[in-house]
């Protein structure tokens, strides 16, 4: 519910603290790395104003002179975990490139299992993930396309990635809750399956299992979903 009265602000155009006294006795990268420590032990859930004013060993009310709203806490992890992009020198194959930026993401979220939830235009433009930005940009650079366009292609790439990753992510939680092996369960629904696929009431289904009856290399999928996104912007493959 919007607050009568209240302005929008971007906490990057805020002072490190509001008010007077002596200095300082955190920094933003001090609340940032102890709410991120937070949400990758106990997940996103866990982290509260309370609890993170906890792990600095200062009062809760006191963190609100830092930090003004929970969001803007979000948008200091989320910069905090920016800052592991660390930019290197484009090779000058942007496909190459992007492929590499598109599997560190992926690794810096299995890193933060928390990340794919605060995935967000919102929290995109804090310094780390700008820096996150520019490198991107840097490495379209032999791509002739306009900027807006290689923004897109950033875009959508980080949407697979991230889509692909928050369903790992959920089938290594489902799995971790079962009250059997997972090998059991597969057995299990695999023979159903089967069972559905013979009766004849799915021919088309039929036919696909019959191309190809798995098991289904994840790997060799999530690979293949980035290189049609860069399929579809690349003039010499696809259509932009």
């Amino acid at each position: 519910m919007a607050v009568r009265g209240a302005v929008p602000e971007v906490i990057w155009a805020r002072p490190e603290r509001t008010g007077r006294g002596p200095k300082p006795a955190y920094t933003r990268d001090d609340i940032a790395a102890a709410a991120v420590r937070i949400a990758d032990a106990q997940g996103l859930d866990g982290v509260s104003m309370r609890h993170v004013a906890a792990e600095l060993g200062c009062g809760t009310m006191s963190l609100y002179n830092y930090v003004p709203r929970k969001e803007d806490l979000y948008e200091l992890m989320m910069d905090a975990v920016s800052a592991e992009h660390e930019p290197w020198e484009p090779s000058g194959d942007w496909r190459g490139d992007l492929l590499r930026v598109a599997h560190d993401t992926r690794a810096l979220m299995h890193r933060h299992p928390w990340v794919p939830r605060l995935m967000s235009p919102v929290y995109g433009f804090s310094p780390h993930a700008l820096r996150y930005l520019e490198h991107c940009l840097a490495c379209l650079d032999p791509l002739e396309a306009s900027y807006g366009t290689k923004l897109e292609l950033v875009g959508m790439l980080n949407g697979v990635v991230t889509a692909y990753v928050r369903n790992e992510l959920d089938t290594a939680e489902r799995v971790r809750a079962l009250p059997w092996s997972e090998d059991e369960e597969n057995a299990a629904r695999s023979a159903y399956l089967g069972g559905r696929i013979a009766s004849g009431v799915y021919p088309r289904m039929a036919a696909a299992f019959a191309e190809d009856a798995g098991p289904i290399d994840l790997e060799a999928v999530f690979q293949r979903a980035l290189e049609r996104v860069l399929d579809s912007f690349d003039p010499g493959r696809g259509s932009r």
